[in-house]
């Protein structure tokens, strides 16, 4: 199995060229951010993932996480000095506030630590994710009193955090969950019901594990209104700060998955000795928004997770095609056999893997950017145009990057060819562990509807507008340029595309919705690739014209050679979904209702 190693030319290319980091240090609250830290922060953060984290990804996924008859789990073999190492080093806190104690960073910055981080051992990265996404909920929805006993601990990583959302009833539909809260008339609730798939929901790692729990208190109101946040530490924190008596929650199981491995995924129960102890998060029925900040958090995160494992199966099946002889290549001698790199159908697939994961990166990084600029703007016009980019682009990133992964670790196993099938080699392990993104924190399916059904209608379709004009700048500045013409001819197709799909579908979210709604999943891959081909052309732009000695005629090559590729071999297909997104609902229905009859 290939060693993983931090793309780091890639990642800071992307951090300055199609982001902007170094911009991003010149508003108020990250001056910190001077490029030399950053890189500084940068190579130490790759050291650390390379050599600690990478190296117990093998067997995390061949041991993975044990339960233990009390109800226990011990984290696959090696993580929890892992935890404890990073936990000192303090990449848990990079981008979290400071005030908190984090690092104060920008988002952009913790997300390209993320990737690393995934990349390496994404089983493992799980939990500091959802430690973040906990964090994020108390930052927003919790009381000065609850930042104040949880989040110090939380941000350093010496307890994690987890959210507790799902029910075997209640998947998808939150609404329908039956998990229930009961007022002590102390200030604290009594919780009782189960939790599944919680995802590092017991483990050996950190101190204590700040359980998220949604539930329901009496007389509140049916579906997603009445529903509630709760605190439900495993351990009790006493008013000293010190950990006090174990609560009334314990792991029932582990599921056993497709990958990974190495992340415990645990039923959870809550109050089986008569209940346990929460404080709700707000007030009651307040719950669902609390849970989207949460999920939102983790949305971005997620789709980053694509992006990590196509990065990892790259390189692994890159290493196998240099190494591998197989056959004759177009010009090697008779009776001498060539190494599968020099077959072009394999250098297909690898220059495949390589133009789409940066594509990904390109889209991740620039919906981390909004981010920043959304919450640390120079104005608040400014702040509210990123907070609308940022929303627009978080569906994209979560469903088109995960799908996108998954496609990706595939082709890597196609590289391997019959190896890639056998589990010794490492190279399944990256598709069965890709498999969970495109169904965590909302289906892609859920992100396609939020994405038509809220996104698209803001400002009466004026947010997408905005990006789509953006994408025609490019396209401009594009056809400038020789060795970008072709690029600006894809991109520009698919731009009009993109465009036709969108005033057909406002058009039918005001008369047919169902016929919208159907069209969804199609209209979010051709907007998604046609945003991620161009934060791709944007970086080739940059390259083809800057005159840092860094960015020489190699890398403006280079990165032509990947915009090329993209454009010819992705966006070239993005007028053909056009017609996914405008067939309407009448087929669909059409069927259903013949399943429904036989």
């Amino acid at each position: 199995m290939t060693e993983y190693r931090a793309p780091l030319e890639e990642i800071r290319f992307t951090l300055r060229h199609v982001a902007d980091l170094d911009a991003l240090g010149s508003l108020e609250g990250f001056e910190h951010s001077d490029p030399d830290l950053v890189d500084g922060l940068l190579d130490e953060s790759a050291r650390f993932f390379e050599q600690v984290v990478a190296p117990t990804n093998r067997d995390g996924d061949l041991v993975g996480s044990q339960r233990n008859e009390d109800g226990s789990v011990t984290a696959a073999p090696g993580l929890a000095k892992v935890y404890e190492q990073h936990v000192a080093a303090g990449w848990n806190g990079v981008a979290l506030p400071a005030e908190h104690g984090g690092g104060g960073f920008p988002w952009l910055l913790g997300i390209a630590v993320q990737e690393m981080l995934a990349s390496a051992n994404m089983g493992y990265s799980l939990c500091p994710l959802l430690t973040q996404a906990a964090i994020d909920a108390l930052i927003h929805h919790g009381s000065e009193s609850q930042r104040e006993t949880y989040l110090p601990k939380m941000v350093t990583g010496e307890w994690s955090g987890t959210m507790n959302l799902t029910e075997p009833q209640a998947g998808s539909d939150v609404g329908a969950l039956t998990c229930r809260a009961r007022p002590e008339g102390d200030g604290t609730w009594r919780i009782v019901g189960q939790k599944i798939f919680i995802t590092w929901g017991e483990h050996d790692m950190a101190e204590n594990i700040i359980h998220m729990v949604l539930a329901r208190t009496p007389r509140a109101p049916a579906g997603t209104s009445g529903i509630s946040l709760f605190i439900v530490p495993k351990f009790l924190v006493n008013d000293d700060g010190s950990l006090g008596e174990r609560n009334d929650v314990r792991c029932v199981s582990i599921e056993h998955k497709l990958g990974i491995h190495a992340s415990p995924t645990c039923v959870m129960a809550f109050g089986d000795g008569g209940g346990a102890t929460g404080y709700l998060v707000d007030k009651e029925n307040a719950g669902m928004s609390a849970m989207f900040t949460m999920m939102n958090n983790a949305r971005l995160s997620v789709g980053l997770e694509g992006v990590a494992l196509a990065e990892r199966a790259y390189q692994q099946a890159l290493e196998y095609a240099l190494q591998r002889r197989q056959g004759r290549a177009p010009g090697t001698p008779a009776g001498e056999s060539s190494a599968i790199v020099e077959h072009p159908d394999v250098q297909r697939m690898l220059l495949d893997m390589r133009s789409a994961t940066a594509a990904m990166r390109g889209l991740c990084y620039r919906n981390a950017e909004a981010l920043d600029l959304a919450a640390r703007g120079p104005d608040e016009a400014a702040r509210t145009r990123y907070s609308e980019r940022a929303e627009l682009l978080t569906p994209l990133s979560k469903a088109w990057c995960t799908d996108l992964g998954c496609e990706l670790t595939s082709v890597g196993i196609q590289v391997h060819g019959g190896m890639g099938y056998i589990e010794e080699t490492g190279a399944a392990q990256h598709f069965r562990d890709a498999r969970i993104a495109p169904i965590y924190e909302g289906t892609n399916g859920i992100q396609a509807l939020d994405l038509v059904g809220r996104k698209l209608p803001m400002r009466g379709g004026g947010v997408v507008a905005d990006l789509l004009a953006s994408i025609a700048s490019t396209i401009e500045s594009a056809a400038e340029l020789p060795g970008l013409k072709a690029v600006a001819e894809h991109l520009g197709a698919a731009h009009s595309a993109v465009a036709a799909a969108t005033e057909w579908l406002l058009e039918k979210l005001r008369s047919d919705r169902s016929d919208a709604l159907a069209g969804a999943t199609a209209y979010l891959e051709m907007l998604a690739v046609t945003t991620a081909g161009q934060a791709l052309t944007d970086g080739s732009i940059i390259a083809a014209g800057s005159s840092d000695p860094a960015l020489g005629d190699d890398v403006a090559t280079d990165r032509a050679v990947l915009a090329r590729f993209f454009s010819a071999n992705r966006l070239a297909r993005v007028p053909g979904m056009l017609a996914a997104v405008t067939a309407g609902a009448a087929d669909l229905e059409t069927a259903r209702d013949r399943l429904l009859t036989q």
